[in-house]
């Protein structure tokens, strides 16, 4: 499948739920080593002097594609408000942590795009501005995604695109084999373990000790009323046993447990899965092989009728609190112009994302109709941290610890039991 002819993926592809790839486990800065550095910076007001013309913009577009379409919206933008505004791109891992040394030096940007995962850890800190008071309004945007930029209710970061996971077939394998796209569980089972052949897998997903698993684990967790404050509740241990099942019958590799969401999409092209959960962030990458004719769908539901509740991915711009009210406010309108209905609708056509207005959305969907599924998944999903908010990172290792154990063997019940223990300690 091919819609707009897609843009080089070659630095792109290792991209996944609007972050970089990590491999390996990171804990979040400590929120009291945060409310330190940020007490510091906001009592010592904007510090160093800055050219008054000139705007800096903080975010992980450290990829060739990424990094220039963030160039051309920074350019049109620049034009727009009549300042220059400059980008500086890290690697996703090291946003927050660039943004601690900058404001312990008192030299932060005047935009930071967190991923919105890791705002709740600055905002609860105090470190961000409410959007709201300077201007930006959420009209027109879907209460889910307001949310999935919000902490405690005060809206922090403005959403230019969001994704989520959806399920990706193979049309000509499951054509042959004369089988339908599954919708629920059973299905899902029953159509993997049919199309699973000599090399071929009937499904692969990432199940690895990272956040790539933890993210594709939330549908089923939240599709089978799961909950990340009872990690060892029996909706959680059954939505982890269906993984284990798909291993059990052979349908899933069991090298699940060390697969980044791009390995996946890897297996799925080469051949070695028929079946897929993965996010639009593949789509550039699916498209280079043009004998590949693949279809999208909502990811199966325990029972026909149920929500399929996905988690929303992606970054947000937002405006960090450094004491220069009259930068802020400019800060704000930058934030406001990167977000706009027009930028949206350019940077989802690049980055294959679903615009976050709901105006752009309804556009977009007009220009790619066979990403629809996709939309209709964003609809229905939510952020990971609106439930514990700073308290994910703390959930998604313990999580991923759960994964290590239960697929290589242990209790489901028990990894869970354990990983509820850890999360509820904070480690």
């Amino acid at each position: 499948m091919t819609a707009v002819p897609p843009p080089d993926a070659t630095r792109a592809r290792r991209r996944r739920s609007g972050r970089l790839v990590r491999r390996g486990r990171r804990v979040a800065a400590p929120l009291t080593v945060v409310s330190a550095l940020l007490a510091t910076a906001a009592l010592a007001g904007c510090g160093q002097q800055r050219d008054p013309d000139v705007y800096t913009v903080l975010n992980s577009s450290t990829d060739d594609s990424y990094h220039s379409w963030d160039a051309a919206t920074l350019k049109r933008c620049s034009a727009k408000l009549g300042i220059t505004i400059e980008q500086q791109s890290v690697p996703a891992p090291q946003v927050m942590t660039k943004s601690l040394r900058m404001a312990s030096s008192k030299s932060l940007p005047d935009v930071i795009q967190f991923d919105a995962s890791e705002m709740p850890t600055f905002a609860e800190a105090g470190g961000l501005i409410d959007l709201r008071t300077l201007g930006l309004s959420t009209k027109d945007i879907p209460e889910g995604i307001v949310d999935f930029g919000s902490y405690e209710g005060t809206y922090y970061g403005a959403a230019r695109t969001v994704n989520t996971l959806a399920l990706f077939y193979n049309k000509d394998i499951l054509d042959k084999a004369g089988l339908e796209v599954p919708s629920t569980w059973d299905e899902m089972r029953d159509t993997a373990k049919q199309l699973t052949q000599g090399k071929q897998y009937g499904i692969a997903l990432s199940a690895g000790g990272a956040e790539d698993g933890v993210f594709q684990f939330t549908p089923f967790m939240w599709s089978n009323g799961g909950d990340e404050r009872e990690l060892d509740s029996k909706n959680v241990a059954e939505a982890l046993d269906y993984w284990k099942g798909l291993i059990k019958d052979g349908s899933l590799s069991k090298s699940t447990v060390n697969w980044t969401q791009a390995d996946v999409n890897d297996q799925f092209m080469a051949g070695n899965a028929a079946m897929m959960i993965n996010g639009p962030w593949q789509v550039e990458t699916l498209n280079t092989k043009k004998n590949l004719d693949w279809g999208i769908a909502q990811i199966p539901v325990p029972k026909a009728g149920d929500d399929s509740v996905g988690p929303l991915g992606g970054a947000i711009l937002t405006v960090p609190n450094t004491g220069d009210t009259a930068r802020e406010k400019t800060a704000a309108k930058i934030v406001g112009c990167m977000s706009s209905e027009q930028e949206q609708i350019t940077y989802a056509r690049n980055s294959w994302m679903v615009p976050a207005n709901a105006k752009a959305a309804a556009i977009w969907r007009k220009e790619v109709p066979e990403l629809d599924a996709l939309a209709d998944q964003v609809a229905t999903a939510r952020s990971r941290t609106t439930q514990v908010g700073a308290g994910w990172a703390s959930v998604s290792l313990a999580l991923q610890s759960a994964f290590q154990s239960a697929l290589t063997g242990q209790d489901s019940a028990a990894a869970l039991k354990k990983a509820q223990a850890r999360a509820a300690s904070g480690n």
